[in-house]
């Protein structure tokens, strides 16, 4: 690998422990094989990230060691493994922040996010991106069409949660889909329902600013949680972005038979489901881990338009103020905040 241009050591934002982040400097990695060096130019911060830093932990991953968080990331090609073609170098790529094993049974079957030796960025141990420079195989860094921005890449992370939770909602034409949740995730899949046909896609929340940016992002239909009248019809499918049980429930129940309910928000582990509902109306309720073959249809949306990103960025930070950009609880203004190295 040629290191002319490269220096031999880097900035990176580390998680110590629980509630302490520290700005340390890192070894560069150096890509072998089929890997790619990718100088970062942005990394969105997701609720995950928020998740580790406040408590340490997602259910049975643990923080034990140092790790450096942050996994939607995007950023430029700077130096490429003997087995990648050198022309890539100075490529704009978006990263899929996975590396699976490529040869059980669910990789073979395309399903590689469900693979059991799955390494997520900033998944204990993997260090993630909220730093100058990451690793990842070639095939795993998409080259980004002129015009899509560095941070829209690195938003292909969420976005590709909103085409996997839609394609788990049989979302088509003529659909009618409730997303419950105006956050970035929500909003993403909003876009994406739309994107896939959906006739009419509700959104409600309790935030009224965010819901006008559903509205402007071309919501059908927004419900004020506590203000408006809850939603007065049945739909193909409800997708949970929020994680609050009681928004789970009424959304389930509000699915017409042989509908969908798919949950996509972080909350407890373990909630009261209308299991009579579920089980008399044949409502298929399914979670979403990741994603898997979504970036070629994220990219492609962003280049049809039909999918705004940009728009999402409320926040952005540099490295050595990771720890504000985790501090959602006081920017009651903020939507998604966007570290750049």
């Amino acid at each position: 690998m040629e290191r002319t241009t490269i220096p031999q050591t880097m900035k990176a934002s580390v998680l110590l422990e629980k509630g302490k982040i520290e700005l340390q400097e890192r070894e560069v990695p150096t890509p072998v094989g089929n890997e790619v060096l990718v100088k970062i130019a942005a990394c969105g911060v997701c609720g995950s990230d928020v998740h580790y830093y406040e408590t340490g932990r997602i259910g049975d991953f643990i923080v034990e060691e140092p790790m450096i968080l942050g996994h939607e990331a995007a950023g430029t090609i700077v130096a490429v493994g003997e087995d990648v073609d050198p022309a890539r170098v100075g490529q704009r790529v978006s990263i899929e922040p996975q590396k699976c094993c490529r040869v059980c049974e669910y990789c073979k079957a395309g399903e590689y996010n469900l693979c059991p030796d799955i390494e997520f960025y900033a998944t204990p141990p993997i260090d993630g991106a909220f730093c100058e420079y990451q690793i990842i195989e070639d095939d795993f860094a998409y080259e980004l069409p002129e015009g899509v921005s560095f941070e829209a890449g690195a938003l292909i992370e969420p976005l590709s949660v909103g085409i996997a939770a839609v394609q788990k909602a049989h979302i088509g034409v003529g659909s009618t889909v409730h997303v419950a949740g105006a956050g970035p995730i929500g909003l993403i899949t909003a876009q994406v329902a739309k994107a896939f046909g959906a006739a009419k896609v509700i959104v409600s929340d309790i935030s009224a600013p965010r819901l006008k940016i559903a509205t402007e992002l071309g919501a059908d239909e927004v419900i004020e949680v506590g203000k408006d009248e809850p939603l007065g019809e049945k739909v193909n499918a409800f997708i949970d972005c929020t994680g609050a049980p009681k928004a789970m429930y009424d959304g389930i129940l509000g699915v017409a038979p042989g509908g969908y309910a798919i949950l996509v928000g972080m909350g407890p582990d373990d909630i009261e489901l209308p299991v009579g509902y579920i089980t008399s109306r044949e409502v298929s309720v399914t979670g979403i881990f990741r994603y898997n073959n979504t970036w070629p249809i994220g990219i492609q949306l962003l280049e049809d338009g039909v999918v705004n990103l940009d728009v999402l960025v409320s926040h952005r930070f540099g490295l050595d103020e990771v720890e504000d950009s985790l501090d959602l609880k006081s920017r009651q203004d903020s939507m998604k905040h966007v570290v750049c190295p």
